[in-house]
């Protein structure tokens, strides 16, 4: 049954043609649940090989644009992003639906690890493991990063600019340690004015 369209915010109108849609609220639902049971540490690399690479919801660019509105708005990046693909293919219905998928059986596993971290918090096993995770979900992140890159060829401005300004992120947030929010409004603001004249 389609639904109404959503007045949820989007940074693309429609889902590109070649790209599929979630069947019905429940597969908005599992896919959501699915996709947060994996994302210990940080969501991005499972968001985008889930939603793009396997599901095909998104394309590549139609990721990295609304991945770009979801990090601008208030509140947690995957979670932005849920309520967006929800919103677009079922409404109000299916934002909630992606919502309750990505926090529901998360938040309950989350309490009960918190039960368990606070019995076992002194042991040196626990303790290497989450080192270990912290390893991993690093590289993962950095994986995604790189896989995410290559859709700046297609970018109006050179790639020479995109380069130097992912750099500068990179080094005012990492080495300079400047508060990310002035990060995004600046460059990703210097971003916008330099696409908009290069398209004008």
């Amino acid at each position: 049954m389609n639904a109404p369209p959503s007045s949820l915010p989007s940074a693309t109108s429609a889902t590109s043609e070649s790209a599929n849609r979630p069947r019905s609220l429940a597969d908005l639902f599992i896919s959501f649940t699915l996709l947060a049971l994996q994302g210990f540490g940080g969501v991005l690399a499972i968001v985008q090989r889930e939603i793009v690479d396997r599901k095909r919801w998104l394309t590549q660019e139609e990721f990295i644009e609304d991945w770009a509105v979801a990090q601008i708005m208030p509140g947690p990046n995957v979670v932005n992003l849920s309520l967006m693909i929800g919103g677009r293919h079922f409404g109000i219905a299916g934002a909630l639906a992606a919502l309750a998928g990505l926090l529901t059986v998360p938040l309950i596993l989350v309490i009960g690890l918190a039960v368990l971290h606070d019995r076992f918090a002194d042991s040196p096993v626990v303790a290497g493991a989450l080192h270990g995770m912290a390893a991993v979900c690093a590289g993962l992140i950095g994986a995604a990063g790189l896989r995410l890159a290559s859709a700046l060829k297609k970018s109006p401005m050179p790639l020479s600019w995109c380069l130097a300004i992912s750099a500068a992120g990179f080094i005012l947030v990492a080495f300079l340690k400047c508060p990310l929010p002035w990060v995004l409004f600046g460059l990703g603001g210097l971003a916008c004015v330099l696409t908009w004249r290069r398209l004008a």
